[in-house]
Parts: C-alpha cells; structure tokens; sequence
C-alpha cells in the first residue's frame, strides 16, 4: 500500500476534525486550498500509478498495443493497425542487454502512416518476447519497410536457436548445393510460395532436412500455422512410393483425431505437387533445447515437473486404439508454453513416410532406440527417446547413441532415483524398460511428493517434538 493512501485519509481526518471544532475562524481560501491539496494528491497519485504499471506492449493479428506512458509520441493513439505501421529500424550498441540471453541493447524505432514513432528498447524486452514481436512484424507487418539490420538481427536470432550461429557461411553454401544437386534432390519451398489454392502462404522455413522440411506460413492470411513436408523420391520404385503414401495419410488421419491440451493440433493432410503435407497448430514459446542453450542445465525439480508432462503426453499417445508412437521425442521437439506447460509441437508422421520411401533411418540418432534402428519402433522406443531427453535436460548434452545413460556421472547433485529412472529407460533391451508411460507417471509423482514432503520438514524443523 502506498505511503499516501495511509497519510491522506489520516489528514483529512484531522483537517475535518479542526474545521469541525473551529470552522469560523479558518480562513475560506485556505480551508479550500489544503482540501484541494488533499484530494488531488490520490488522484494524480492514481493516475501516475496507472501509466507508471502500463508496462506491456501488446502484439496481435490484427496490430499493436501500446503501453499509456507511450502515448505522448504517439499522438494519444494507443491501439495501431499493422496497415498502418509505414517503416521499423533497429539501432544497436556495443553494450550487452542486462537479460541472460546475451542479446545486445539497442533501440526498435517504429514509424506510422498517419504520425508518430515508438521507440521500443530492447533491454526492457526478454528474448522471447523480442523473437516475437519481430516475427509479427515480418508476419503480419507485411507492408512495413524493415531496415536491413532489423532483418540481420532477425536472422542472427533464428539461427541461434537452430544452432547455426557457430556454422560458417560457407559451409551451409556447400550444403544448401548439395542438397539442391543431389541424386535425390529435393528443393524446399520458398517464402511466399503458396499451397492450397492460396490460402496457405509459407512465410520461411523453419527445418530442413534430407526429403523434408518444416515451414511456417499464414492461413487466409491472418492466422499462423506449421506445415510439415514430405517427399518421395523420384528414383523410388511404384510399390514402395505406395507403400509410404499410404503410411503417412493412414498416420496422418489418427494425428487429426487427437485433442490434448498439451499436444499442437494436427489440423489438416493433403497433398499438392507430389508432396505430402501436415498442417499443424503453431505454438508460441520457447523450445526445451533453446532454454537449456540460453539458461544450461535445468534443476532436477524443474526436470521432474516437466517429465511428468510428457510422460502424460506418451501415455495419451500410446493408449490410442490403435497406439501412436512418437519416433522423434527430443527436447527440440517440446516447447514451454507462456503460461510455462510443455506442448508437443511436431510428430514422427513424415519421418517414417520418408524414411520408408529411401529405405534410410531418419531422425535425430542420439535419441533413437536400438530397435527404432532396425526399423521396428515400439511405444518402448519413446520412453527410450523420453530419457535421452531428460538426460539432455540435465546435464545441457546430448546422450550418447545406442547406450545407458547416466547424468549423475556428468553432474553428481542429481539424485540417485532420477539417475535410475533414466537409465532404465534408456536400457538397450526393451524388456528392462519400463512397460508404459504411466509406470514412469506414477513414479515421477512419488518422486514430486517426497520433493514436497522434504520442503515441508525444512520449513517447520522441531515438528516432531511438538507433536
């Protein structure tokens, strides 16, 4: 409570009291002054509260909102439509942003068609907020004339979190020509290309690789959406090129079906120019790899809370009529939400189209079980997967291929039941896994009660005695 809100009403108190006792001796002009004096104080004083807490900037389909200390270089205008925002420049300094995302400080500068600027600094913004402030004016800003270091910068952000910022630019050259000019060249669409008569316009890629990829586009555009390709290749033979068509739509229409709060919709299938595609729901937030990138490893609490939610996510997979195996649980693969819930973003649909169609083993090694390697995924090689995820989590590495793993050898606080669950899960034989996912439920929960019930016997030492 402000000092003011206790000092005001305790002096007009007094002043009423006074004017009560000895009101004809109190001059008019000063009894009016210092009542003027006592009521105006809360007002400004609310009003200055109001602007001074109006600190967030709020960022739409439709345009921006601004916070009301802004509002003076905006000609009082506090609602702007993406139409009208006419120019954005970035100016940048040598300094560092205080945020750990060692971003460095500078300043956005946005400019309206019908007048004013807003000057946005960028140590007042964290980086996830930043990524998407500048994603919804490359989106939905689309008539906006963006400064070349505002798109420099924004590109320096996107590769840093696919882990291209430490590859030179001549080796994605290489590999961009081999990949275009390959035997079994597949060119991924660009930006601006449109699918579905239209109504789907790709904005940029998010992943490629090998026969697929992953875009983020605009639906009818206003609402953003992710769409997964796959490919076949032009040198396989009739019945395999079948065979994985009718995988991936067969899969396709079991992942349309699925409503789970904690899993990206799969909204549509279809399939356009000899490429087959998933339309998925776009999630905001960061993904689990990028927080480890950012922050390092993660608290084993933290871990534990996250765990239980994918665990949830597996055992909903996997108790589906008939089961839906993930094949590609990663940490790149689950993003914390803004209200900080996990949400599984991308499913393993394409990967096993593609890797039926070249008859080659397609995702990320690290995490894939021994039997995944054969070509014979169970619900078993997601909980193989699932581990390999918490121990990336841990220890901020990715487990080693093909074997236990143990992140109490990398980081000796971890406790010795974490160790265990994670090791179990990562065992090379299926039957010394763990059955289901809700096994692993019920032990992540026994694990967050005793955390609790430790918490609880710290916070009140000498209980027992009392008792």
């Amino acid at each position: 409570m402000p000092l003011w809100a206790i000092a005001i009403p305790f002096c007009l108190g007094l002043f009423l009291a006074l004017l009560y006792r000895q009101g004809s001796e109190v001059p008019a002009i000063a009894c009016a002054l210092v009542l003027f004096v006592l009521v105006s104080i809360p007002v400004i004083s609310l009003l200055i509260s109001a602007v001074c807490e109006d600190d967030q900037l709020l960022v739409s389909k439709e345009g921006l909102s601004f916070p009301l200390m802004m509002l003076s270089l905006l000609g009082f205008r506090k609602e702007r439509l993406w139409t009208d925002l006419s120019e954005a420049n970035l100016y940048l300094s040598d300094k560092l942003s205080p945020h750990k995302e060692n971003i460095p400080d500078g300043i956005l500068d946005l400019h309206f068609k019908s007048g004013g600027t807003a000057k946005l600094s960028l140590r007042q913004m964290a980086r996830a907020d930043l990524e998407q402030l500048l994603l919804g004016l490359e989106v939905w800003g689309q008539n906006c004339k963006r400064s070349p270091e505002l798109i420099a910068f924004h590109n320096q952000l996107q590769n840093e979190n696919m882990g291209l910022d430490k590859i030179s630019y001549t080796h994605l050259w290489e590999e961009e020509l081999s990949r275009r000019f390959s035997a079994t060249a597949f060119v991924p669409l660009e930006p601006e290309h449109k699918l579905k008569e239209g109504k789907l316009r790709v904005v940029r890629q998010l992943a490629f690789g090998g026969l697929s990829a992953i875009y983020l586009a605009q639906e009818d555009e206003r609402d953003l959406v992710v769409i997964k390709e796959a490919v076949v290749p032009s040198n396989a033979d009739e019945q395999t090129r079948d065979k994985a068509v009718e995988l991936f739509r067969r899969e396709a229409q079991f992942l349309v079906r699925l409503t789970h709060p904690r899993i990206a919709r799969v909204f549509d299938h279809f399939q356009e120019e000899g490429r087959n595609y998933l339309l998925l729901e776009y999630v905001r937030g960061q993904d689990l790899r990028q927080i480890v990138k950012q922050h390092g490893p993660q608290p084993e609490a933290v871990v534990v809370k996250w765990a239980k939610q994918i665990a949830e996510i597996l055992d909903y997979l996997h108790t589906q009529s008939p089961p839906i195996i993930h094949r590609d649980l990663t940490p790149d693969n689950l993003v914390q939400r803004e209200d900080e819930s996990i949400t599984l973003i991308d499913f393993g649909a394409a990967n096993e189209f593609v890797g039926t169609a070249t008859g080659t083993l397609v995702g990320k090694q690290a995490y894939i079980a021994p039997e995944q390697l054969r070509g014979k995924a169970t619900t078993l090689s997601d909980i193989y997967a699932f581990g390999g995820t918490l121990y990336y989590l841990l220890t901020g590495v990715d487990p080693e291929a093909l074997s236990e793993s143990h992140p109490k050898e990398k980081i000796s606080s971890i406790t010795g039941r974490m160790d265990d669950l994670i090791a179990r899960c990562t065992r090379m034989e299926e039957s010394e896994r763990p059955r289901s996912a809700k096994e692993i439920i019920a032990i992540l929960g026994e694990m967050i009660d005793q955390k609790k019930e430790a918490c609880s016997t710290t916070a009140m030492p000498g209980r027992d005695q009392v008792a």
